[in-house]
């Protein structure tokens, strides 16, 4: 079993994140996410009680960045080791999507 060198473990890391954060924040996939919770469409944040069958410990668990990003970069270290190559190459795109965000902060 190897070590991701410097680079790897950076492009890694960023893809890591932004499969979480696709996952738990983004808009993008709301709709996935109300369905796996069973939170429904329907439901507003402002005060509505939360309906029966809703699942808080999947919802947490998805929301977390120390769980769920976990599980992640676990999934991203293990895709490495058995196909490095493959694994930077869809990394990259992901990696720099991250930064995206960063740099239109730093343009204003």
């Amino acid at each position: 079993m190897s070590v991701p060198n410097w680079y790897s473990l950076i492009l890694l890391a960023l893809a890591a994140y932004r499969v979480w954060r696709l996952i738990a924040e983004d808009d993008i996939l709301d709709r996935p996410r109300r369905y796996v919770t069973r939170l429904g469409t329907k439901w507003q944040k402002d005060g509505d009680p939360l309906p029966k069958g809703y699942r808080l410990g999947l919802a947490q668990f998805i929301t977390c960045p120390w769980c769920l990003g976990a599980h992640s970069a676990f999934a991203f270290w293990l895709a490495w080791i058995f196909w490095p190559h493959g694994t930077l190459v869809v990394a990259a795109p992901l990696a720099i999507s991250t930064l995206v965000p960063f740099a239109s902060k730093i343009a204003e």
